[in-house]
């Protein structure tokens, strides 16, 4: 028996099989084999995709698909043993046990039978456990390449798992022991910032007072199918009333954050920044929190929505309260990378000079509660492989929580390209008042919505504990 690695592609004539002749291949399940096979089949069946089910079900935890042992004897088939030029003419199957999670398959393949006429060749197929038990059997008959092929293996993608609704889940997890707080929504006239305010208050993240024009409010609800039974309604002429009567509200006591809901985000922060008792002595920044896929932690990214092009001050300031943030979503001492387009100090390139600066501000304790490193190229700043590459010695360095953008306009960009390229999942909030205002773009979904109030959520109870 043969043990034949895949570096190569390699097929075996017909001429060049024998009767008894076998190749075998090893594999581990995994929870992302489990979870790739179910997105790419369309197979939900709760026994390999839900936990809480499958602890009840036959089997008492998550098994594999039984079809995904089927797979492995194809690729046997198909890429080593007979290998390219094979065509599969017949399969049957017999499932004789469970595939867990950690389970090392041994998939074997033997040659029973040849047809000299049709180039037909029969294999008696195996499938193993760790233990030596039979997992999966049954017979392939397969029309066998007749021409020797020689290739490089191909390199494909990586497939990378990423569940949006997980993460999502994930964040409100953190503060579902949190009592919701009420919340101004405002201007929420369009379906998904409603459906967002709506769905924030279902899952208790907020009790939503809608402010806006109520005729309005009433019709945009009744066109996306949503309930507005027991919900209250400040009813206000147009979205600058409901911007001024929302920030009102904030600044009496009556709600403990904001949400914007479809009125522009100018229009909401001009009604906040006039609010003198909303106002406090730290400059109002905005924060996007990112969930990417190909990266295995959160992303603060500041400031991409409110200050276009902030002083060395008022970025100490961004930072700062981005760090306040990260204290709040639990990591303790967040690593800050301060971006510019390279890694060194250009007396040129202004954000390089404060990148500098900012760093030994922190040295000197005027921005407290994180690591601050800078300047830094992107790359330097979540790629370990290019620190590694140009030998940046840097404990922040392609291990970054926060990304602290030069101005809006590179950090607007960066944001809604990890949405919309990277696949990204975002939230916004602006910070710096004395409330919080959960801030999304009026092209967010319901979720991006709903991720913003559990932020919200989570300052204004923090709020609640440094406030008289």
């Amino acid at each position: 028996m043969n043990d034949i690695a895949a570096t190569t592609i390699e097929n075996i004539t017909y001429d060049e099989l024998s009767i008894g002749q076998s190749a075998r291949q090893v594999r581990t399940l995994t929870l992302a084999d489990i979870q790739a096979f179910a997105a790419l089949s369309g197979d939900l069946n709760p026994t390999h995709v839900d936990v809480e089910y499958a602890l009840h079900s036959l089997f008492h935890g998550v098994v594999g698909h039984g079809m995904w042992g089927g797979i492995l004897i194809s690729g046997l088939l198909g890429t080593v043993f007979p290998g390219p030029g094979t065509v599969y003419a017949d399969q049957s199957l017999h499932f004789a046990r469970p595939i867990r999670t950690g389970d090392t398959l041994t998939v074997i393949a033997t040659v029973i039978a040849k047809d000299d006429s049709t180039k037909r060749v029969t294999l008696d197929c195996k499938v193993i456990n760790q233990a030596g038990d039979e997992v999966l059997s049954g017979t392939a008959v397969v029309l066998a390449p007749t021409q020797k092929v020689r290739r490089q293996a191909m390199h494909l993608p990586q497939l990378r798992m990423f569940d949006p609704q997980e993460r999502l889940d994930a964040l409100l997890a953190t503060v579902a022991h949190l009592e919701p707080v009420r919340c101004a929504v405002v201007h929420a006239c369009d379906p998904e910032s409603l459906r967002g305010a709506l769905n924030a208050g279902q899952r208790g993240l907020i009790v939503p007072v809608l402010v806006g024009p109520e005729a309005k409010l009433r019709a945009t609800a009744e066109q996306a199918g949503l309930d507005l039974t027991g919900i209250e309604i400040v009813a206000v002429p147009h979205s600058a009333a409901a911007a001024e009567r929302a920030v009102e509200l904030a600044a009496a006591g009556d709600v403990e954050a904001l949400m914007k809901g479809s009125l522009h985000t100018d229009e909401l922060m001009h009604a906040v920044v006039t609010c003198r008792p909303l106002r406090t002595k730290r400059r109002l920044s905005h924060v996007f929190r990112f969930d990417v896929p190909t990266y295995d932690k959160p992303l603060l990214i500041t400031d991409a929505a409110l200050n276009i092009r902030p002083t060395l001050e008022e970025k100490a300031d961004i930072i700062q309260n981005a760090i306040n943030l990260a204290h709040a979503l639990g990591t303790e001492k967040p690593n800050v990378a301060i971006l510019s387009a390279v890694e060194t100090v250009n007396v040129k390139m202004q954000s390089t000079l404060d990148a500098a600066a900012l760093c030994k501000m922190a040295d000197r304790g005027q921005i407290r509660g994180g690591v601050l490193d800078g300047p830094l190229a992107f790359d330097n700043a979540i790629s370990m492989e290019a620190v590694r590459i140009k030998g940046i010695e840097s404990t922040v360095a392609g291990n970054a929580d926060i990304l602290a953008v030069p101005d809006l306009e590179s950090g607007n960009m960066l944001a809604k390209q990890l949405e919309y390229l990277a696949g990204g999942a975002g939230c916004g909030i602006v910070l710096g008042a004395r409330v919080p205002i959960a801030l999304t773009s009026r092209a967010d979904g319901a979720n991006a919505r709903v991720a913003s109030a559990a932020l919200a959520l989570l300052l204004a109870h923090q709020n609640r504990k440094v406030q008289p």
